[in-house]
């Protein structure tokens, strides 16, 4: 029987390379057209590929853990032409609907590496050309471009120590990196490397959110909507005016244009914490929606984040990130922005502590925010107008619930 080749189709979105997770079918399996075949990981979420063809798998090329770059080989099968017994070429249906003419392969002076790899490597002072890729076909991989900046910043004393021996023992556990705590590492560097971080820390009395909240919480159980409120809807319902009011904290930076992007949609990703690392779904168009709708979107995205089946659409596009550590705890974090974002609000624990109001010492529920944004798109004055406006929104709930 004739063989096919199937490679890494063009996933879309920007992507060019992904890591297989799991095969979902062995060598010598028949499978049909349409099949689930593979799973593999972008820099972005998980995805399922189908099968091509209808056949038998002869050999998988990459395997689990494998890097693959859009247009490299994954699989090979053995088909049959039914007119002509020849290969068959044409496309499935999945690589016509997925099928770019851009080419996603990064070749220049015979090295191999991503725009993003060749772009950290500029960062960083390495030079490129002297590196020796570890990714398949020798690739240059961003770890490599780390490792050889990491060589350079170090002492020669300790360079020549780290090669004397290896210093691993029984006492020490080796973990790969690799999957989401992989795309997550590339992420950070990403924003440490490209952001200018500074955080903004102030605190929210949610006194009267806590008392409204309860009051719409009771209205969702008892007239049958089926939705837990949770704080989350009405910090996100609290952003929108600061957001429309200050337009340079609802943006993104083009480093290639040098350009500052101000966008008039409101998009809020949502990090997710997961068995897997962290995950950003995003909620689009949020001031068109009520506090209940948004509930019951966030319910369902920090679902589908959790079991693996968010798809492209939910987590791009974000114009402002929240995370929200409350309960985990801890007074306040220095969260990183989620670039391109310039900005990302972390919220904090809600506790009971005393504070002065109207000359009187009394109990409230306080929060604390902690703002971080990019200093060469926000200003520090700039920043804490907006938390400010955010916080008044905050203690006075009322307009929260107008669309509820």
């Amino acid at each position: 029987m004739p063989s096919y080749e199937f490679k890494l189709p063009d996933i879309g979105e920007g992507v060019a390379e992904g890591e297989v997770l799991k095969w979902l079918v062995s060598e010598g399996d028949i499978v049909k057209e349409d099949q689930p075949l593979v799973e593999v990981m972008t820099d972005k979420v998980n995805v399922e590929i189908p099968s091509p063809k209808s056949g038998r798998i002869a050999k998988i090329v990459a395997k689990v853990g494998d890097v693959v770059g859009v247009g490299q080989n994954l699989v090979v099968f053995e088909v049959e032409d039914a007119e002509s017994g020849t290969p068959q070429q044409s496309q499935s249906k999945y690589e016509q609907g997925q099928a770019s003419e851009r080419i996603r392969k990064d070749i220049q002076g015979n090295i191999l590496a991503a725009p993003a790899t060749r772009k950290l490597a500029s960062q960083l002072g390495v030079d490129i050309q002297n590196l020796v890729g570890t990714g398949q076909e020798g690739r240059v991989t961003v770890e490599d471009v780390q490792k050889a900046s990491e060589t350079l910043a170090r002492p020669k004393s300790t360079i020549a120590a780290s090669v004397t021996g290896d210093l691993r023992d029984k006492r020490t556990e080796i973990v790969p990196l690799r999957g989401m705590r992989k795309t997550i590492a590339e992420r950070m560097v990403r924003s440490a490397h490209n952001a200018a971080h500074v955080t903004h820390v102030d605190e929210v009395d949610v006194t009267e959110l806590v008392l409204l909240r309860g009051k719409l919480n009771s209205r969702a159980v008892n007239g049958g909507k089926n939705v837990k409120l949770t704080f989350l809807p009405f910090i996100i319902r609290a952003l929108v005016p600061a957001l429309k009011e200050f337009p340079y904290v609802n943006a993104s930076i083009d480093d290639q244009r040098q350009e500052i992007v101000l966008k008039k949609y409101y998009n809020i990703g949502i990090a997710t914490d997961t068995d897997q690392g962290l995950v950003v779904p995003v909620i689009r168009d949020v001031d068109e929606k009520s506090i209940f709708n948004l509930a019951i979107e966030i319910e369902d995205l920090v679902e589908k984040a959790r079991t693996g089946n968010l798809n492209l659409e939910e987590v791009r596009d974000s114009t402002f990130t929240l995370t929200n550590v409350g309960s985990i705890g801890g007074l306040f974090s220095t969260p990183l922005v989620n670039y391109p974002d310039v900005a990302i609000l972390g919220i904090q624990r809600i506790v009971k502590r005393p504070v002065v109001k109207n000359d009187s010492i009394v109990v409230r529920d306080m929060m604390n925010l902690s703002l971080s944004f990019d200093h060469r798109v926000i200003d520090g004055a700039y920043a804490a107008r907006f938390l400010n406006r955010v916080i008044a929104m905050i203690e006075n709930p009322a307009f929260l619930a107008n669309k509820s």
